[in-house]
């Protein structure tokens, strides 16, 4: 015999204050106190939600047993409200069709996907400047000195200079007048080293060294550092 599952109901911090009329940072401590008191993992029973002003806030999502346990320290008249909400959520899980007519629900499940369109115009106003940057990337040809390379990233020269110090990709001997990459970068394939032999006017010859930033590199540095530019500006 197969047996079907039936969905757990459950109810989070946010409703229970709104049927309560508790403020919820006060229903999230009476709950926090509750889960500790019963030995029960906390950040299992986490949730995030968006307040009014579209911030992300803490929330707790709890079982009907928990949310039962929770009403015992409650008045009567508002365990009386939050258990009727309860059975009215079972209700709908038996009868899906139902909570079209209930506006409380349909508002529930409207804020759920208004947070998840907010969610996911986030995440592409995230993905947008990696992908103005790769499509920068996609003209260069070959490797492009570290100047080269600010430029094509939309920074500036000094800034992607002072960040790849910081970061462990460049560095400068005692004394020398030139950057060098590191091994693990050149052997990476996201730096390379250029050497130039340059004719002085007395005859003599000058060797320098360029270290330079390969596409590899590039499309590296594109999703380290822009991001977080953006994000700063």
């Amino acid at each position: 015999m197969n047996f079907v599952a039936i969905p757990t109901v459950t109810m989070s911090s946010v409703e229970i204050a709104e049927l309560t009329e508790k403020r919820h940072d006060h229903v999230m401590r009476d709950i926090k106190v509750m889960l500790e008191d019963l030995g029960e993992d906390l950040p299992k029973f986490g949730d995030m939600y968006s307040d009014a002003y579209g911030r992300d806030q803490k929330c707790y999502i709890l079982p009907r047993d928990l949310t039962e346990t929770l009403l015992l320290g409650y008045s009567a008249p508002l365990r009386r409200k939050v258990l009727a909400r309860l059975r009215q959520l079972e209700g709908f899980m038996a009868d899906p069709a139902a909570a079209l007519n209930d506006p409380a629900t349909l508002r529930l499940i409207l804020l759920q996907n208004v947070e998840k369109v907010i969610a996911l115009e986030a995440e592409v106003g995230e993905l947008r400047p990696v992908r103005e940057a790769l499509q920068r990337i996609s003209a260069a040809d070959g490797s492009l000195c570290i100047t080269e390379a600010a430029k094509a990233l939309q920074l500036r020269p000094k800034d992607l200079f002072q960040w790849l110090r910081q970061n462990g990709w460049i560095y400068r001997r005692a004394g020398s007048s030139y950057d060098l990459g590191y091994q693990s970068k050149t052997t990476a394939g996201l730096l390379e080293h250029k050497v130039t032999t340059v004719l002085r006017t007395d005859g003599s010859e000058k060797i320098s060294e360029q270290v330079r930033v390969t596409t590899k590199g590039l499309t590296k540095l594109a999703s380290l550092i822009t991001p977080a530019a953006r994000r700063v500006a």
